[in-house]
């Protein structure tokens, strides 16, 4: 597994402000959007084209164009939902899929409630997108989930990792044959002991989209 923290002074600079306690939800998700579409440059740099022969106004070229299967996005719900758009404002002709899981605050293991996939993922590549690598049981589960399906390059974006989510994750995907890389803002400082990323920026999806009791 390979993972990329992404060195720029603009993800920096958003970065630092949804991290911010002040910044509220239609701010955060306008952030989140603007630095993922950042962060997908980079992900995306493996992407597989195939030569596409074109007539510019001056005379016949050969350039590239996405191959086929197409890529698949896949966001982890429902903090993922906001990095959907600014993933695919990169990739607009890639397909997306939805993958429902939910962690558990006691044993922080992860389970999928919701699905809305392929069953057969075979040749695909995915672009998962979670904001946040803590613990990392929910991304290990969901690229598990994704690789039994058949997925064959798998590539994760988030907007901050833990080390030791980045540990667990190496630890569980090891046996794993097909490519695996994070791309992500910052490499953070440790987990707590309530399993939030420091010093983070809170509970994602609540920032997103506010407190659902």
């Amino acid at each position: 597994m390979d993972t990329l923290v992404v060195d720029h002074p603009l993800v920096a600079h958003k970065l630092t402000a949804l991290r911010d306690e002040r910044t509220d939800s239609p701010k955060f998700r306008r952030l989140a959007d603007e630095l993922v579409t950042l962060l997908a440059y980079e992900a995306t740099r493996d992407v597989r084209v195939e030569p596409s022969d074109i007539t510019t106004p001056v005379s016949p070229t050969t350039g590239v164009r996405l191959s086929s299967p197409k890529p698949l996005v896949v966001p982890i719900l429902r903090a993922g939902l906001g990095m959907l758009d600014g993933m695919v404002r990169l990739l607009p002709t890639a397909e997306v899929g939805f993958l429902g899981m939910v962690r558990n605050e006691e044993t922080l293991q992860a389970s999928t409630y919701a699905e809305r996939l392929p069953d057969d993922l075979s040749g695909r590549q995915c672009y998962v997108l979670d904001p946040m690598l803590a613990t990392g049981g929910t991304l290990a589960a969901a690229i598990r989930f994704l690789v039994d399906r058949g997925a064959d390059h798998i590539t994760a974006v988030t907007l901050l990792c833990a080390p030791e989510g980045t540990a667990r994750l190496e630890q569980e995907l090891a046996d794993l044959s097909i490519p695996v890389t994070v791309v992500t803002a910052a490499m953070d400082e440790r987990l707590n002991e309530q399993g939030y990323i420091v010093p983070g920026l809170g509970d994602a999806g609540d920032r997103l989209y506010g407190v659902a009791d």
